[in-house]
């Protein structure tokens, strides 16, 4: 039951998401309503106090021929020159 403080908002999701979200209340034993709340209490705050360039989006576009590229790494296995001067450094 709401408080007077309280008020119920709706949103439309992924079924992905919505998989997530009952998958974490039953294994933390909370409620699907305090989850929401304190996540996207965590989210906003976050996007207040960072700077902009440092916050990592769930989600990123790229274009197809980004994408193809990325495909194409990935597939390979082998490391990029660029990452294996970057795992040397902190040698």
């Amino acid at each position: 039951m709401a408080t007077k403080e309280q008020i119920q908002i709706s949103a439309v999701v992924s079924r992905t998401t919505r998989a997530l979200l009952e998958r974490q209340a039953r294994a933390s034993g909370v409620k699907k309503g305090y989850l929401i709340e304190q996540a996207l209490r965590h989210h906003l705050q976050a996007l207040e106090q960072l700077p902009a360039d440092v916050v990592v989006h769930p989600r990123l576009v790229v274009s197809r021929r980004s994408g193809a590229a990325i495909l194409e790494q990935l597939e390979s296995g082998r490391p990029t020159d660029a990452l294996r001067d970057l795992m040397r450094d902190g040698d």
